[in-house]
């Protein structure tokens, strides 16, 4: 495995740390897009727990081989047993805490390598919304994964084997593959990767990078190059929602994100998601949320974890 040297961590300490890689702080500093990890290597470091942190445009992929892991997105908390897969995108808020001795991979990699591998083989990961659990069973493309997986992790500590970027991103794409079919069930949203599903893809890539700004459908679908009303058509068939509720339900989420995780104060908060008057944020997440920013913290914060709502 590359050794890293530490990065620098984010500059604003208040928000919810975000890092490249977990302990490096916010500078992607291994050679490949892809970087590979046992659990037991990297979690005897932090006693086996990682702390609640988030990344910005990477994907990660937890594969838990043998033990039990404990894991807390956002704010929903679930045990997990051997054979599971752990599939977080960017922005989700996450906290492992491991069984001491067990066995698994992280895979982190970009979202440049994510979705060159999914528009090449026809998957549609990418505009999977959330995180997703799968569990591996016993038939022979689930065992032909876990080998892959070792494999895999065997290729990337061989940095001077001959075409071992090819090599890597092959077996990157069965894994992906095996998580496109084993998890289209789980991801709600587009599946099949067809003009409207890209579109789809697209606008909530747009949102992400964007939702501080509080963008109107319209300049969305400039940039996708639709009209607002066949944009607003298609997130509504492949979604069940409305193209300005998927914006709002992004903002909701951020500020869920930063009452919750961060110190800040509830004025702090809206005018870092593009409120100008925090009592406009404060009627907008009662709106949505049905409490108020300030009750939301109060509740959540005097509750234990394992009984925080969705």
């Amino acid at each position: 495995m590359a050794l890293l040297t530490p990065a620098p961590g984010a500059r604003d300490h208040t928000a919810v740390p975000i890092y490249q890689l977990y302990g490096y702080g916010n500078v992607w500093t291994a050679p490949d897009p892809l970087f590979c990890e046992t659990i037991a290597a990297q979690e005897k470091l932090h006693n086996w727990h990682v702390a609640a942190h988030k990344h910005v445009d990477l994907f990660q992929v937890l594969y838990l081989e043998s033990g039990a892991v404990r894991v807390t997105l956002d704010h929903t908390v679930q045990t997990l047993g051997p054979a599971h897969l752990i599939l977080v995108p960017q922005h989700v808020v996450h906290e492992f805490v491991f069984e001491p001795g067990s066995g698994g991979y992280i895979l982190t990699l970009t979202y440049a390598l994510l979705r060159e591998l999914c528009e090449r083989f026809g998957m549609a990961i990418t505009a999977w919304p959330g995180p997703t659990m799968l569990s591996i069973g016993q038939t022979l493309a689930d065992r032909h994964l876990a080998l892959t997986l070792h494999r895999l992790d065997h290729e990337y500590r061989s940095l001077h084997s001959p075409q071992r970027g090819p090599l890597l991103q092959a077996l990157l794409a069965i894994v992906l593959a095996w998580i496109h079919r084993h998890g289209t069930q789980h991801a709600s949203g587009a599946t099949a990767v067809d003009p409207g599903s890209r579109h789809v893809a697209r606008y909530t890539r747009l949102i992400d990078e964007n939702f501080r700004a509080q963008h109107q459908v319209r300049w969305y679908a400039r940039r996708i190059g639709v009209t607002p009303a066949h944009l607003n058509s298609i997130v509504q068939t492949l979604t069940g929602k409305s193209a300005l509720e998927l914006i709002h339900e992004r903002l909701l989420l951020e500020a869920r994100r930063e009452l919750i995780y961060t110190p800040r104060t509830i004025s702090v908060i809206a005018d870092s998601l593009g409120f100008a008057d925090p009592a406009y944020f404060t009627r907008f997440f009662k709106r949505l949320q049905g409490r108020s920013p300030k009750d939301f913290r109060r509740r959540l914060l005097a509750r234990p974890a394992e009984e925080h709502e969705p």
